[in-house]
């Protein structure tokens, strides 16, 4: 492939994160061009590498999904930046690059003489991104943090789960898979389109738990406008009712439906044949169908029983219902038509695990090749080439950093 083709063809990223909301923030750059060079150290690992679930269910630290899906299309070196040949090593890397991008705990980096201002002292029109959970400042912005503690402090683990029992959270670190890496990306365009227009850098200083006030609108608008808390609602949704997730024939098998219109309303109830709900005229107003939820979902639950899913959902959408089937990921991988058809899933061939699925960006461009170009890469898998290639490093002086550890 040319890279010409790329969208972000000649940005490098010195890629100095891990886990989670950063290594998903340079896969973005990444899937569209950017040399990403992740900087690795094969004693304190990446936590993902060995993070479950791994290929045939053998441990490895080349084995994880999890740490594939966040780096697809990135080259590794592994380098010991406990040592100072290591973070001069480092520092020839960053004058190489366009982008530094981190997000430790403040401090972590200004120990490896990483700094920002050390960063700018090498490279003065750096974009460099830190990505910590509170920020560079504040009363509390060396605290650690996790996707996990991330949603509990800005109300998303609040509002998530059933009214009468506790907060339930999303199932997983919400906050590393869309508000924070999606946030992080956006600003480092617009610092690298800055940088275009005047040749200046830029310092972004992200703290991940505002990220996660964006989504948070009509919650803090209850509170600001009517110094009410917004409590949990489960499946229901205050703009109406009914809206939910009702049982469908077989073991485990759902459907969501909402019809909180009037329009759909009627052709909820008469595809199921819910013909006292139907003539009761009370229902065409919508406060009523609120005051009443309860009774109507559990009217809906007796009548998708007996449905099929997958035959329910389109019997609904064609009477101008939304509904949709509550699929697992064997059935988004394999039996989702749309995704197969927009060729979403792709499959490389990755060198300890073989061939393996990886998402496409969720949006196409016109002109453009984007990735995932590559899988996941090796710990390590590229020390050699980037010494080489971006460093101009001779073999000799490889294995001689190898042989005292700097490498490897």
């Amino acid at each position: 492939m040319s890279t010409s083709m790329k969208p972000l063809s000649g940005v490098r990223v010195a890629d100095f994160t891990w886990i989670g909301a950063g290594s998903f923030t340079t896969k973005l750059l990444a899937d569209f061009g950017a040399d990403v060079i992740k900087i690795e150290s094969a004693s304190r690992l990446d936590t993902l590498r060995d993070g479950a679930p791994f290929k045939d269910g053998i441990r490895g630290v080349n084995r994880s999904g999890y740490f594939a899906d966040r780096n697809s299309s990135k080259r590794s070196v592994t380098i010991d930046m406990k040592q100072p040949a290591g973070q001069a090593l480092a520092r020839k890397l960053i004058a190489q690059s366009d982008v530094v991008a981190n997000n430790f705990t403040p401090g972590t980096m200004e120990k490896f003489g990483l700094g920002y201002e050390a960063v700018r002292a090498i490279r003065d029109d750096i974009v460099y991104v830190s990505m910590s959970m509170q920020g560079s400042s504040g009363p509390e912005y060396k605290y650690l943090g996790y996707g996990l503690t991330i949603g509990a402090l800005t109300a998303m683990q609040y509002l998530s789960g059933q009214p009468d029992r506790e907060p339930a959270g999303t199932g997983t670190n919400f906050p590393d898979h869309i508000p924070n890496p999606c946030h992080a990306a956006f600003a480092i365009l617009a610092a690298l389109r800055h940088r275009r227009r005047t040749g200046q850098g830029q310092y972004i200083d992200i703290a991940q738990t505002e990220p996660m006030i964006s989504l948070l609108g009509p919650a803090v608008m209850q509170w600001t406008a009517n110094s009410e808390v917004t409590e949990r609602r489960g499946n229901q949704h205050v703009a109406g009712s009914p809206h939910g997730v009702y049982p469908c024939a077989g073991e485990d098998r759902w459907i969501a439906i909402s019809a909180i219109t009037l329009s759909a309303w009627r052709g909820l109830v008469q595809v199921l044949g819910l013909s006292d709900l139907a003539a009761d005229v009370r229902l065409l107003h919508a406060d009523a169908r609120w005051e009443r939820r309860h009774q109507i979902g559990e009217a809906i639950a007796d009548a998708t029983r007996s449905w099929d899913a997958d035959e329910l959902m389109d019997t609904l959408q064609a009477a101008g219902v939304a509904a949709g089937v509550v699929r697992d990921a064997a059935a988004i991988v394999t039996r989702d038509p749309q995704l197969q058809a927009r060729h979403h899933w792709v499959r490389l061939q990755h060198p300890e695990m073989g061939e393996s699925v990886y998402n496409a960006p969720a949006f196409r461009m016109s002109g453009a090749e984007i990735g995932p170009y590559s899988p996941a890469p090796l710990l390590g898998q590229h020390t050699d080439e980037v010494c080489q290639d971006v460093l101009g490093m001779t073999k000799d002086e490889i294995a001689a950093l190898t042989e005292a550890g700097v490498l490897r």
